[in-house]
């Protein structure tokens, strides 16, 4: 199995219900068809670098998963279809990106675990 990330943006006229929808059917969709999911990440609700059909935000979700090369074909199919995504993309992960997504996780997940404001670096 090869690893993919795909990303994709949802029309930002929908609810924050709806768009858990969007992004759970295509969640079930990756399990339903055997794929590993290794991450998946809620960008929220950015703005858009040019207008996509008249909208000029969106919310960006991602998805890093293993799944057999066949299934790129299904997944695509059923987001060219989806009249609330907005675009996507689907990107085939070397070793480079492997790695790299793999530093870029655990840098976030330190991040988190930092306190920002710790009272002993305030007294110094």
């Amino acid at each position: 199995m090869n690893q993919y990330e795909t990303v994709f943006i949802i029309t930002p006229v929908l609810s924050e219900d709806q768009v858990r929808e969007v992004t759970s059917r295509y969640k079930d969709l990756l399990k339903e068809s055997g794929c590993k999911i290794i991450h998946e990440e809620k960008w929220g609700l950015r703005k858009l670098a040019y207008p996509v059909a008249k909208k000029t935000t969106g919310f960006y979700h991602l998805f890093e998963y293993q799944a057999p090369p066949g299934f790129i074909e299904k997944l695509e199919i059923n987001l060219k279809r989806d009249e609330r995504i907005l675009r996507f993309l689907t990107v085939k992960l070397d070793k480079h990106g492997i790695e790299w997504n793999e530093r870029r996780r655990k840098k976030m997940k330190e991040a988190k675990q930092k306190p920002v404001n710790s009272p002993e670096k305030a007294e110094a």
